[in-house]
């Protein structure tokens, strides 16, 4: 197990080595809610500079379900297409949102929210949820942040 102590290397070099700790948490492990409760955590423990981390899933009625999360409690459920979460799964694409309080039709969790990345997850091309992590600070992520938690969620999907 990598403690947060542990990463002293640039930021390339420390998510490659939570990608390493995510693969050896989800080895030879099937329980899906297992393995996103431990790569919530995992995220949680590594990621600076954030409020939030979780997992909306979606349900058999189309509409994103709160799943295994760090962080305050949350929206339990987001219409597909509604705020951060729900567009970037209708799109099926990442977004980066530099200041939520600026995205038409945001939903205000947690007001401390500043910004936000949401990266879908797709199994076989079928929506399967989104990781969703929220920032205090306003232009938190970027697109090393965005490249490294996209590579992160397909190793999470081979899991899955």
């Amino acid at each position: 197990m990598f403690s947060v102590e542990m990463y002293t290397g640039n930021r390339e070099e420390n998510y490659e080595l939570v990608k390493k700790q995510l693969q050896a948490l989800l080895h030879d492990e099937k329980n899906q809610i297992a393995n996103l409760s431990n790569a919530s955590a995992l995220l949680n423990q590594f990621l600076d500079r954030i409020n939030w981390v979780g997992f909306y899933l979606i349900d058999t009625n189309g509409e994103l379900v709160l799943g295994p999360f760090q962080g305050l409690p949350a929206c339990v459920r987001i219409p597909v297409g509604k705020g951060v979460c729900g567009t970037a799964a209708l799109k099926k694409e990442t977004l980066r949102v530099e200041d939520v309080h600026q995205f038409p039709g945001h939903i205000a969790c947690d007001a401390a929210s500043r910004s936000e990345i949401v990266i879908p997850l797709l199994k076989d091309g079928e929506l399967y949820g989104v990781l969703d992590i929220d920032s205090p600070e306003v232009n938190r992520f970027d697109e090393l942040d965005q490249q490294k938690l996209e590579e992160l969620s397909a190793v999470l999907m081979e899991h899955l």
